[in-house]
């Protein structure tokens, strides 16, 4: 196994390398402006850095978000491009899910990221591996309280104090994917990405790995940017 994950949901452009056991290499820079740009040196980054290369890869995942249109975007379609290019799987992943793992916590908490428009990204887990609700975008008043809260260190003043990672990693991601890839058959795995050779045996199995999914965003809104509509008439 040797997965190849990144994530470009948040202002983070991250890159990792997983051979099924540990991280080989990973990348991270945060700039909120440059995900096109920095994504593909990135990966090439952890590819030298692991002395592997993209024909070695047997698995893309990217960080499905929720997150901005534009950013969110970059990682997914260079996922979907990857994996028909290399022959290989490709999949999404919810980005609060990798930001979830890396906590490493066996108690339950909620995880946020920044929604802009003065809103937050949340999702409340279980543990560091069980989504209990989520993913939801809401204003900071509502964001549930009474829990510990991981993620964007935004709104403290409104949701309480925020510890843990502020963005998500893609070595967490990689390792995340590859845990539970290794509980898959080559059907179930085919099935996760959306292949038309995957087969999901029982609806059991389908929920019990729900973790992975095809690379397609989630949208928990409509993208800032709008198509303009037709002009006014103008009359004399």
């Amino acid at each position: 196994m040797l997965v190849l994950a990144f994530d470009t949901a948040t202002p983070a452009v991250t890159a990792a390398l997983h051979d099924g056991t540990r991280v080989l290499a990973e990348s991270t820079t945060v700039d909120a402006r440059r995900h096109g740009e920095l994504l593909a040196p990135a990966i090439e980054s952890v590819l030298t850095e692991a002395g592997a290369s993209l024909r070695e890869v047997t698995a893309v995942v990217a960080g499905a978000g929720p997150g901005p249109y534009t950013g969110l975007r970059v990682g997914l379609m260079t996922a979907r491009a990857l994996g028909s290019t290399l022959g290989i799987p490709a999949y999404g992943v919810c980005t609060l899910d990798a930001l979830a793992y890396a906590t490493g916590s066996s108690e339950p908490f909620v995880v946020v990221t920044d929604a802009r428009r003065k809103e937050l990204f949340w999702a409340r887990y279980g543990d560091a591996r069980t989504r209990l609700d989520g993913p939801r975008v809401a204003r900071p008043h509502d964001v549930p309280g009474g829990l510990p809260i991981v993620g964007i260190r935004l709104y403290e003043e409104i949701i309480g104090a925020v510890t843990g990672p502020e963005h998500p990693s893609a070595g967490a991601l990689a390792g995340l994917a590859a845990e539970q890839l290794a509980g898959l058959t080559p059907e179930q795995a085919a099935a996760a990405a959306g292949l038309p050779e995957g087969r999901i045996d029982s609806e059991e199995a389908a929920q019990g790995r729900a973790v992975l999914g095809p690379p397609a965003p989630i949208y928990l809104r409509r993208p800032d940017a709008q198509i303009p509509g037709a002009p006014k008439k103008v009359t004399a």
